[in-house]
């Protein structure tokens, strides 16, 4: 069994993040994955936030002693609610549905949530003169990759309704920035994976779709066998590559977004990665070596629509925003999950 250590820290923050005077920062979807992370960093650097959820995806317990308003974006008599807790100065926004499987099969639901959502919010923003908005995409958005890295050129060409969802609320940013001068940054991530240092926090979710949480269920023999969706694609063990960064480094960028807007308005996007692939099988191969156990698996047909390689062209993040992974090895990455998930809190 190999100890990975990882800090619960970064250097190289950008100075408006660590300023205690400035107003609060509506977490929208706080409770969830990546906004707990977001909403303990912030709070590490001292900053004050408010977390809004509905819980359907969330955990209370990811966010115990932050401020939380319980509600849903679709509610515009809920969202003055959260506005009215604070003197809110900018928004993080992680509510959204974000299973591709679930969006094929029901593709009204996310674009109600993802879509209507996001407008209500926006809406919200507007009335009570919020003037920022840093937004959580995906990689999604691009579809099938037509170059071996994505970078922000690639063409936008989503293959499902969650994809779909998520570009269109970049549009509406677009939009938004024209018409009412609203600065915002849509954060396009690869595979968010990785947990808090200390284990406290992690990923949780049912059904677990994610690839890094099923093996090492499937290791510490919480979960069933994994399934290896193919192993004859054109890659050098035949199964799907993909791009994987860390939590606490996607916390990172959207705390340098939120204060590069301050000097930048409009609508941006970067896309989010360590720009590094890793096959399914490397994954397997990480996870035995860190839980030092066997990770039972079986190989099954390919899932349809699943690119051979995705892998992110982050050049204009670390460029403009100062982004630079701290956490992009494999071994830190499932090391950090794997103390979560020999102990889960929720």
């Amino acid at each position: 069994m190999v100890d990975v250590r990882l800090e619960v820290c970064f250097t190289g923050h950008v100075s408006n993040i660590g300023n205690k005077t400035s107003m609060t920062i509506l977490i929208c979807g706080g409770a969830g994955y990546i906004g707990s992370h977001m909403v303990r960093y912030l709070r590490d650097a001292g900053r004050d936030v408010v977390v809004f959820d509905d819980l359907s995806t969330g955990h209370r317990e990811a966010v115990a002693g932050v401020p939380l308003v319980e509600g849903t974006l679709l509610s515009a008599s809920d969202l003055d609610r959260a506005f009215a807790a604070a003197p809110i100065s900018a928004v993080m926004h992680f509510a959204a549905k974000a299973l591709v499987g679930e969006s094929v099969a029901d593709p009204h639901a996310y674009y109600e949530n993802n879509v209507v959502g996001t407008l209500r919010l926006l809406q919200a923003m507007n009335r009570h003169r919020v003037p920022r908005l840093v937004f959580s995409s995906t990689c999604a958005t691009f579809g099938v990759p037509q170059t071996e890295r994505i970078s922000e050129q690639h063409p936008q060409a989503p293959i499902n309704p969650y994809g779909a969802s998520k570009l269109m609320c970049e549009r509406m940013l677009v939009d938004a920035a024209a018409a009412y001068g609203l600065s915002s940054v849509a954060l396009r991530y690869f595979n968010a994976a990785g947990a808090a240092g200390d284990g406290s926090i992690g990923e949780s979710h049912e059904p677990e779709t994610h690839l890094i949480p099923n093996v090492l269920r499937a290791a510490a023999g919480t979960g069933a066998p994994l399934r290896v969706l193919g192993q004859d694609y054109p890659t050098p063990d035949g199964t799907c590559i993909r791009d994987y960064v860390h939590v606490l480094d996607l916390a990172d960028a959207h705390a340098r977004a939120l204060d590069w807007l301050s000097a930048n308005p409009g609508a941006h996007a970067f896309n989010l990665g360590s720009e590094h692939g890793h096959s399914v099988l490397q994954v397997i191969t990480a996870a035995r070596e860190v839980s030092g156990r066997e990770v039972p698996f079986e190989v099954a047909e390919r899932r349809p629509g699943d690119p051979p390689m995705l892998v992110a062209d982050s050049a204009r993040a670390r460029a403009e925003l100062g982004w630079q992974p701290q956490y992009s090895s494999m071994l830190q990455i499932v090391g950090s999950a794997w103390r979560w998930h020999r102990n889960p809190r929720f």
